[in-house]
């Protein structure tokens, strides 16, 4: 189905510069969505929403002009076009000819969410809360929650760009809270993906058995210690440790506003020779995965560290044509309503030889990380503190005892020059990342990390 037909777009476009400006684009969606939720062994909340719309935004120098409308009736597209025109006097841009907008490869999808019945779905949760429950009898309250989103989206500009794409994602997730006496603890544990039912339909008490887990576990937990020691850094979602402490900064909107501490440090060693990261919005059924982003550029696997070295910011459409690049393909927005931004996809560190145990043995006395709760970095400068949702003590080159109240703490250069170990257990988790007050879907991931030393915040 065609949202906004070539010759329209086209017109759109010619409206939106008519009083200046030397590019204008058309983004349009439309996008359903459905949720169910259980809590207390009760259903809650099965329903779902339908929206359509578009937003044109056009570029005169440095200065930006945007507006969006609700529904894609002609009228409604020429009346909001002209509205952002209104702004803008002096030269304009002309528009290059549409054909109709062509869609890359999409992941692959084995049952479309949309076709399966919502007493389908509201039975995976009770499966999850069976399953919680009999985990032990300390459990005390299970929460599930399964949500997903269908997008399709189109991307017209006056350079000629005709792009679009269908978006599918899925999400399940379990929160267990234990209780011993007045020891109350919280596990939770989700999967998701660009994907269909089939993702989180298969095994789905697993994700509950280890919601379970991580909550009984921690009541046992003991004080986390604090000082100087090494870290292993566990896989998946432990990976919001680059994410936040490194991947921000190299977001292209804060290192040309000089607000990232990687700011002019394109070529320099930041990492041992075996570290490489990537952002790879183009990995396959991957959370923060699109077939293009939002402003119409295939995405694609960027290197920002190979052997060790910073070799690529992150970068939109503005950004790359102000430092005279190509996009990276991630302009990203939260939906019509928003302005696209520099934003990462899926980022997350190369898998290398090691295994976790070989990491974890190497340590001899220190803190294993395997999951993080809350956190703050500040760009400018790369410090960051971190809460661990789950973490144990290393000792004598043995993972030991569960902890609790760890926070880490350093500074995203530190940390990537400290980087002494890296394992082959790549897996990417799936997260949400707010930023100018758009949340998006973000993959977070890594293989198991060792860092050299960091300041752990403890309890003891």
């Amino acid at each position: 189905m065609t949202l906004v037909p070539p010759a329209l777009a086209e017109k759109v476009l010619e409206h939106a510069l008519a009083r200046g400006g030397e590019f204008a684009e058309i983004y349009a969606e439309d996008r359903h969505g459905f949720s169910v939720s259980l809590d207390d062994s009760k259903i809650e909340g099965p329903g779902g929403g339908h929206e359509r719309g578009a937003g044109v935004r056009v570029v005169s120098g440095d200065a930006t002009y945007f507006g969006h409308v609700d529904g894609l009736a002609e009228e409604d597209l020429i009346r909001v076009a002209d509205s952002v025109s209104q702004a803008l006097r002096g030269e304009r841009g002309g528009v290059q000819d549409l054909s109709d907008p062509t869609a890359p490869h999409g992941h692959a999808i084995a049952t479309a969410p949309g076709d399966v019945e919502a007493a389908r779905k509201a039975e995976l949760l009770r499966l999850c809360d069976e399953r919680a429950r009999g985990a032990g009898d300390a459990v005390d309250q299970v929460t599930a929650s399964y949500a997903e989103g269908h997008r399709e989206v189109e991307v017209f500009n006056s350079d000629g760009v005709a792009a679009a794409d269908l978006r599918t994602r899925v999400r399940l997730g379990v929160q267990v809270i234990a209780r011993r006496g007045d020891r109350v603890e919280t596990g939770m544990q989700t999967r998701g993906g660009h994907a269909g039912f089939e993702l989180v339909e298969t095994d789905p008490g697993q994700i509950a058995d280890e919601a379970a887990r991580k909550a009984l576990t921690l009541l046992d937990a003991v004080d986390a210690p604090s000082g100087q020691m090494p870290v292993v850094v566990g896989n998946g979602f432990g990976g919001v440790l680059l994410h936040e402490a490194v991947g921000h900064g190299l977001e292209s909107d804060a290192v040309q506003k000089r607000a990232s501490v990687y700011a002019g440090r394109i070529g320099d060693q930041l990492a041992e020779p075996f570290v490489t990261a990537y952002d790879d919005g183009h990995k396959a059924n991957a959370w923060g995965s699109d077939g293009i982003d939002d402003e119409g550029t295939p995405t694609q696997p960027t290197l920002i560290l190979e052997d060790g070295r910073l070799v690529s910011y992150l970068y939109d459409l503005l950004r790359a044509k102000k430092d005279g690049t190509a996009s990276t393909g991630n302009g990203r927005r939260m939906s019509f309503r928003h302005l696209p931004i520099p934003r990462m996809t899926n980022t997350y560190f190369a898998p290398c030889d090691a295994s976790p145990e070989d990491l974890i043995a190497g340590v001899g006395n220190g803190l294993y990380a395997v999951s993080f709760g809350g956190g703050q970095v500040e760009p400018a400068t790369g410090d960051f503190v971190f809460g661990v949702s789950e973490g144990y003590l290393i000792e004598d080159g043995k993972v030991t005892a569960p902890v609790r109240g760890a926070t880490l703490v350093g500074n995203g250069i530190d940390a990537l020059a400290g980087v002494d170990g890296i394992a082959g257990d790549l897996d990417i988790a799936t997260g949400f990342c707010g930023k100018d007050g758009q949340s998006i879907p973000a993959g977070v991931g890594q293989p198991h990390v060792r860092i050299r030393a960091l300041t752990v915040g403890g309890t003891a």
